[in-house]
């Protein structure tokens, strides 16, 4: 019987929330069935690399003291092969100085929030259109109330691991 090697991978992620959710996840349903499985929409805080101390991490988190945090998104774009995204217009440094308390460093990596509907690396979906994606407003707002570090083994659907509420 063969060794089966899990690999895993953790990331503080924020879950979004808001008037819009229950469309956003309609359309990443339909432009991509396999992300929508995988992970709610969500922005990610902080990537694996960044969280090479998890004690003092968690440490950090158990005593963050930030507003809930509110993004303002424009209408998605399509990035790499058939990626689609709404890219922040507004909430970045609010977003940054969450990254920053977090990682006790402002001289860490330009990171721009981000609501992924459709990840290029997941197979193209049929109904990958940005067509699709019109029954969400411009200038979108969407609130992200609690920092979650999150694991995902192999390619099975993120779970969540901790949760931090903001205020």
């Amino acid at each position: 019987m063969a060794n089966i090697v899990q690999s895993s991978r953790k990331q503080l992620s924020m879950y979004a929330s808001g008037d819009y959710i229950g469309k956003i996840e309609t359309v990443r349903k339909l432009v991509d069935p396999i992300q929508f499985r995988l992970i709610p929409a969500h922005i990610t805080l902080c990537r694996e690399d960044e969280l090479k101390d998890l004690n003092h991490i968690n440490k950090r988190l158990s005593q963050i003291n930030f507003p809930t945090l509110k993004i303002r998104f424009a209408k998605a774009k399509r990035f790499g092969s058939h990626g689609l995204m709404m890219e922040c217009i507004e909430g970045e440094r609010d977003f940054l100085q969450i990254r920053e308390f977090i990682l006790e460093s402002t001289q860490i990596r330009r990171q721009i929030p981000h609501v992924t509907l459709a990840h290029p690396r997941n197979n193209k979906a049929s109904s990958n259109s940005l067509t699709n994606t019109f029954i969400l407003p411009e200038n979108l707002e969407l609130e992200f109330p609690t920092i979650h570090l999150i694991e995902q083994i192999n390619s099975e659907p993120w779970h969540v691991l901790s949760t931090y509420d903001l205020q």
